[in-house]
């Protein structure tokens, strides 16, 4: 018997199925459970092992499926007349479900799937909250979207954004530390996956934009609720372990503090059976380009994040920034002339053609176009204020 509970416990840890277990550490005899006697209890009710008959299995079930929710464990007595027991701390007295005469006393234990930390991005800050959420025993899924490999020690890798949501559950804590990189799609998607937190590693400025972008998108209020940013709890951290370290207290706060837990909806879902697409490379399509009404950039349509459409008429944008700011003005921006030609990158003095640039950004109302990544970092680090 003890085999097979243990042998139980470990499949169902394994497979991340929360359930609780029930052990005999006293009896009064007459009763047919004795000291040592454990079982399993799933969150469906469904007991595996043997901790007494008919008169104590259903109270047991009912208290074990309680200790799940609430996610503290228990110590109960049953008896043919509790009210006659003499109380004890700790101990919660309940009847026999029949006349057996005898008492048994039973430690419930609930047993739920690790947290579940999902973190987006690949820089230092990402990299230290997936070593210290490991070592604090949080199932770490990670989004490499660039495939870089530097998150190879999270627990699962993903590369897609498209697969945030369904990676995220009730007892999972996701964190977008992208640093202005799909900043606004990765929270986007997260969102609608209805997290219970969506900490972001971005300055209270930045998430006035992120705002403005969600609310385009059909976000309410209460919908953004689960946002915070920037992500973690103020303790002057500076260097990005310290941040992390910030970021992993706020998020045990946010644990501790939860409500009950829904115990069905930590149950794992099965995938439905779909139907298997024909594969089609974007490769294989040809290139459609669309010009970004606000920078002059150019935008292949087939792969383009953000699109907004207008009187009918659908328009692509470089960056989520340029899609906010046509969203609110579309007419201003369609009367007047789209950023062409010839720019100078301000760091390095090469010459960029602006609508086949890739990296450009915008200060007080005037674009900058960059030959590079490096070179938009080292203007964009220049222009913070000091």
């Amino acid at each position: 018997m003890y085999d097979e509970f243990f042998s139980k416990a470990h499949e169902l840890t394994r497979k991340g199925v929360p359930f609780a277990t029930a052990t005999v550490v006293r009896a009064e005899a007459p009763t047919s459970g004795k000291p040592g006697d454990r079982a399993i209890i799933t969150a469906d009710g469904v007991m595996v092992g043997w901790i007494g008959g008919s008169c104590a299995q259903p109270t047991v079930v009912k208290e074990a499926i309680k200790a799940l929710s609430a996610d503290s464990s228990t110590l109960i007595r049953l008896s043919a007349n509790p009210e006659s027991q003499k109380p004890r701390d700790g101990v919660a007295d309940l009847p026999m479900t029949c006349f057996s005469g005898g008492t048994l006393e039973i430690f419930i234990e609930p047993h739920l799937p690790r947290p579940r930390l999902l973190i987006v991005g690949e820089l230092p800050v990402a990299q230290a909250l997936a070593h210290l959420g490991k070592a604090m025993n949080y199932h770490i899924v990670a989004v490499d979207v660039d495939g870089s490999g530097a998150m190879e020690h999270a627990d699962e890798v993903v590369t897609q954004l498209s697969e945030i949501g369904e990676q995220i559950r009730p007892n999972t804590y996701t964190v977008i530390a992208t640093h202005g990189n799909y900043d606004e799609l990765a929270i986007e998607t997260a969102l609608r996956a209805r997290p219970n937190y969506v900490g972001v590693v971005a300055s209270r400025k930045r998430l006035t934009s992120i705002r403005e972008y969600l609310t385009l998108q059909g976000f309410s209020e209460d919908d953004l609720l689960p946002l915070k940013a920037p992500a973690g709890l103020d303790i002057g951290a500076r260097r990005g372990d310290e941040i992390a370290l910030s970021i992993m207290a706020e998020i045990v706060q946010r644990r501790r503090e939860a409500e009950r837990i829904d115990v069905a909806l930590l149950q794992p879902q099965s995938p439905p059976v779909q139907a298997q697409p024909i594969s089609i490379s974007l490769d294989m399509l040809p290139r459609r380009e669309a010009i970004d009404p606000i920078c002059g950039m150019s935008v292949d349509i087939n792969t383009a994040k953000y699109m907004h459409e207008h009187d009918s008429e659908m328009y692509y944008f470089c960056c989520a920034g340029c899609k906010v700011k046509f969203a609110q003005e579309p007419a201003k921006y369609l009367a007047q002339e789209v950023p062409s030609g010839m720019a100078v990158d301000p760091i390095c003095g090469m010459v960029v053609e602006v609508k086949s640039a890739e990296f450009m950004t915008e200060r007080a109302g005037e674009f900058y176009y960059f030959c590079c990544e490096g070179c938009l970092k080292t203007f964009e680090k220049r222009a913070e204020p000091s």
